[in-house]
């Protein structure tokens, strides 16, 4: 399978939009406890496609030619240069096969390459072990864990931190 990231084109609003919004099963996994309402296609094109179009901290992952999901990046204390990353396949019929374990090493070394940052970040909650062991597999440090932190559905959950200097992305790639 071939994956790739990029910026989004302009006519790839609709079809980007009903990717996001047809499918649920990632919000489950993607910070549930923060409350979330699908876009409707005006707020979309004028919050998240702008920055797909810009593509600097939001890019399409495609797999066979096909967009399956984002990277993302965001600041987390830019003064301080304090960089975070995440990923999101939309369409669980793409999950386990191994697509952002492509994605984000060329995402992670795309924002090593336009930031002047020593580190790049990714967080998750114990709810989503797909992303701690990804973020391990990448060669991410697990950096903090943060025990019950997270409430949802009646249960505390943890947020686990992780990491990655330039240095060793760069031993390791």
């Amino acid at each position: 399978m071939t994956v790739e990231i990029r910026a989004a084109q302009p006519s790839e609003l609709e079809s980007i939009f009903v990717l996001v919004t047809s499918h649920n099963e990632w919000t489950q996994f993607n910070g549930p406890y923060f409350p979330y309402e699908h876009p409707t296609l005006s707020e979309f094109e004028q919050s998240t496609f702008k920055r797909l179009l810009k593509g600097s901290d939001l890019q399409l992952v495609i797999a066979n030619n096909a967009p399956v999901g984002v990277v993302n990046s965001y600041w987390e204390c830019e003064d301080t240069r304090w960089l975070e990353a995440g990923v999101v396949i939309y369409d669980s019929n793409y999950w386990g096969q191994g697509i952002a374990a492509k994605a984000v090493p060329l995402w992670v070394t795309h924002l090593f390459s336009i930031n002047d940052i020593e580190r790049v970040g990714m967080t998750t909650w114990s709810g989503n072990p797909r992303m701690m062991s990804l973020a391990l597999k990448l060669g991410f440090q697990q950096e903090a864990w943060l025990r019950k932190v997270r409430y949802y559905q009646g249960k505390y959950y943890d947020s686990i931190k992780f990491g990655v200097l330039r240095s060793e992305w760069k031993h390791h790639r």
